[in-house]
């Protein structure tokens, strides 16, 4: 059985919007036709108000970390909002895994199809078997810049890696957290073991404090601090005197898709560099959780002025209050309103898809794709509003 919809603007995001449009699509979602209007009866067609896009993709979340939900306070930075994490992110298996199988609901609700999740253990991985969404799951190491922990480190995770099973097209990679947390050798573990082309995306968290660039700057400052007070040297780190991405560049294969998270503090120079060094680059925003944690956001000029691929990402119920892209465009458009609707679609559809090797079936309204379809709540002037809202068509 097919369903043909339709609304005041169809926005397939690969082409431009169009108006008096049917989209029609099998039972199981997939786009069958994108027609005129005038060429069907209207008592077969769905009508809504409002405007149609493709589902969200959502490149970066920290699904595991559902159940921290208030717990930690906002406008700490980056330093204390990472402790407490670490001392309050253990609770019973039952309040995580509940936590987590709502957040799953709550994702798909709010018209996300797919996601690039952050997996520290196997937490996630029973709602991903059932889930209603497609996974990317980067299994992610971190062995606090000590080169000698980097073997050990990475058989720990490397085995969590093996306890995820895929299927319907969920992918999984090896990924390093970020470059002040990641030494050398633990880095080229991570790429040896990984695919050599572009078929796998590796993630990692990048310049989103103070604190990381003057790491790398100088070899200063409050991460230095900040392991000393759990016992761990950086005696043997040797700060590099450029900024934390070059750290990540020259230990990352630039022949993978490479998806660079948060960019806080990241400069016109640094995005230059990145897309020099790398055909691959995609760059992941996740605003409400830049606010939550250091009360700011990327100055998004410089990516756009680079024709950067950004993609939206949620980051956690730590950092953030709900798990919805809808509601990362909206705080955007909110404190950069230069940046128009269209140009915040294609980062919450389609370059998410293309960042996580999902775009043949999601980010964009074309025939044969299975992309989801949303409905705004917009006029036809596009503005994003406090009350606008999405429901799930398809």
């Amino acid at each position: 059985m097919i369903k043909k919809i339709t609304a005041d603007l169809i926005f397939p995001v690969s082409s431009p919007p169009i108006e008096k449009a049917v989209v029609i699509v099998d039972k199981k979602g997939k786009i069958v036709a994108i027609d005129s209007l005038k060429n069907h009866d209207a008592s077969t067609v769905e009508f809504h108000k409002g405007i149609i896009v493709p589902g969200f993709v959502n490149t970066h979340c920290h699904l595991e970390l559902s159940h921290m939900k208030t717990m930690v306070d906002t406008g700490t930075t980056l330093i204390p909002f990472i402790t407490a994490v670490v001392q309050k992110r253990n609770l019973s298996v039952e309040i995580i895994a509940d936590a987590i199988k709502k957040a799953d609901a709550e994702m798909y609700q709010n018209g996300i199809v797919a996601v690039g999740d952050i997996s520290n253990t196997i937490d996630t991985f029973a709602t991903k078997a059932t889930s209603k969404i497609r996974y990317y799951t980067f299994i992610e190491m971190f062995d606090f810049l000590q080169e000698a922990n980097a073997q050990n480190t990475f058989e720990q995770y490397f085995a969590v890696a093996n306890q995820l099973e895929l299927k319907n097209g969920a992918k999984k990679s090896l990924v390093p957290h970020a470059p002040y947390s990641v030494s050398k050798n633990l880095f080229k573990k991570i790429k040896d073991t990984n695919p050599k082309g572009n078929n796998i995306t590796v993630s990692i968290h990048n310049q989103e404090t103070n604190a990381e660039q003057d790491l790398f700057l100088t070899g200063k400052g409050e991460f230095v601090t900040f392991y000393e007070k759990f016992g761990i040297s950086l005696a043997q780190f040797k700060h590099n005197r450029k900024t934390a991405i070059h750290y990540a560049m020259k230990n990352m294969n630039p022949r993978n898709r490479n998806l660079f998270v948060h960019n806080t503090l990241t400069s016109k120079a640094d995005i230059e560099a990145a897309q020099a060094w790398s055909k691959n680059i995609f760059w992941a925003t996740c605003a409400n959780a830049n606010l939550y944690i250091e009360n700011r956001l990327p100055n998004y000029q410089h990516f756009i002025d680079s024709d950067a691929r950004m993609t939206i990402g949620t980051d956690s119920l730590t950092s953030n209050w709900q798990l919805s892209v809808l509601e990362e465009m909206k705080t955007i458009a909110r404190f950069q309103s230069y940046i128009c609707f269209e140009t915040l679609l294609k980062w919450a559809t389609l370059y998410g898809a293309q960042a996580l090797g999902f775009e043949k079936d999601f980010g964009s309204i074309e025939v044969g794709k299975m992309p989801g379809l949303n409905l705004l709540n917009l006029d036809t002037d596009l503005q994003l509003k406090t009350d606008t809202c999405v429901t799930r068509l398809v």
